[in-house]
């Protein structure tokens, strides 16, 4: 993939981001061979930064940060829940850019997924309705997508407000776009919560809706992130947070290819029949070494923070996935903008 020699920069560009503030070690630390610092044995961590945590580019705070996707020529898009979509350097990681993101009638975003097309527009979701409409770069709004009526925040559906269209990915050859809610539907079993798909209808076409599956995450967790891999599975962040104790955010890996298109359930309850995507722990962050990072308020690893974007940088030499991860901070004073290099070996697909 083009993704693999592009974006060969990116993590060494994370690096170069955390020497900024090598004199604080608190604020940044950089990791050696993958592995040394595993988190599991599936996932390492090599290094972290809070760079970018409380300051301002142009004028637009840079934190609230809820997505990451990679654009062309190996930057990264990096998606503000505040209606800001910045542009970072892919050596640096700082800001070059930033448009503000409105809908129809002008009025901001709840934006939490992104996902670049492959003619550069940006797609992205606000969980407000829930809706995902089309940008182009400079922020110009020129389309929108369906969404079922079942999936809209209630009266008007089933879902609840801020519980909605979390992450957002287009699947490998750019045919399929996925959704992931971050809670349940109403009727549905706490936990299982729904993505819904879209598909081209041509090859120059944009999308309609399609298939969609159910997915349940772990108990008092809901999804904040979906990223599709190369082979086409889905690495998703499930995450939670307990006041006085602090985040839990877990990685994992699932398999739609045996899932039930749900489309036609009207409620998932976990009833006989019907089959959710699998899922397989990849990493309990928790269980990463802090590398020396320090934390604004309780949490069970000084590294951790709320946890919201997942992207795909490129591949280690030896076959991993690199992967950006970036923290919302809420623009609040007892949380952290923070952003992780980690890598991962995933298991091989199976027949199952």
């Amino acid at each position: 993939m083009r993704m693999r020699s592009v974006l060969a920069t990116v993590t060494a560009g994370l690096a170069a981001a955390t020497c900024v503030t090598a004199a604080a070690p608190a604020d940044a630390h950089s990791g050696s061979a993958p592995g040394v610092h595993a988190c599991s044995p599936a996932v390492s961590i090599t290094s972290y930064s809070d760079a970018l945590d409380k300051t301002t580019y142009d004028g637009t705070f840079v934190g609230n940060l809820s997505a990451l996707a990679v654009d062309r020529g190996g930057r990264i898009a990096a998606l503000s829940d505040r209606s800001s979509l910045f542009t970072l350097d892919r050596e640096t990681l700082k800001p070059t850019s930033v448009v503000n993101l409105v809908d129809e009638k002008g009025a901001a975003l709840d934006s939490e997924g992104l996902a670049v097309d492959r003619d550069g527009t940006r797609l992205v979701t606000s969980e407000t309705e829930p809706s995902v409409r089309r940008y182009e770069r400079d922020g110009t709004l020129v389309g929108s997508l369906p969404v079922p009526d079942a999936l809209k925040v209630a009266p008007a559906g089933r879902a609840t407000s801020n519980l909605t269209f979390e992450g957002l990915t287009l699947l490998p050859g750019g045919h399929t776009l996925l959704a992931a809610m971050e809670g349940s539907l109403s009727g549905d079993t706490a936990g299982i919560v729904r993505f819904q798909t879209w598909d081209r209808a041509t090859r120059q076409g944009d999308f309609r809706l399609s298939a969609r599956y159910g997915y349940r995450a772990d108990s008092g967790l809901g999804v904040s992130e979906a990223q599709a891999t190369p082979d086409g599975r889905l690495l998703v962040l499930e995450r939670g947070f307990t006041a006085g104790v602090g985040n839990t955010v877990r990685l994992y890996l699932a398999d739609l290819r045996h899932a039930t298109d749900t489309r036609r359930v009207d409620t998932l309850t976990g009833q006989d029949g019907v089959r959710l995507a699998r899922k397989t722990l990849l990493a309990d962050l928790v269980n990463c070494p802090s590398l020396g990072a320090q934390a604004k308020q309780p949490q069970p690893n000084p590294l951790l923070d709320n946890i919201e974007g997942l992207t795909i940088t490129g591949r280690t030499p030896d076959g991993r996935l690199k992967l950006l991860l970036v923290s919302d901070d809420n623009q609040n004073a007892v949380q952290t903008t923070r952003l992780y290099s980690l890598s991962a070996r995933l298991p091989h697909m199976g027949n199952g």
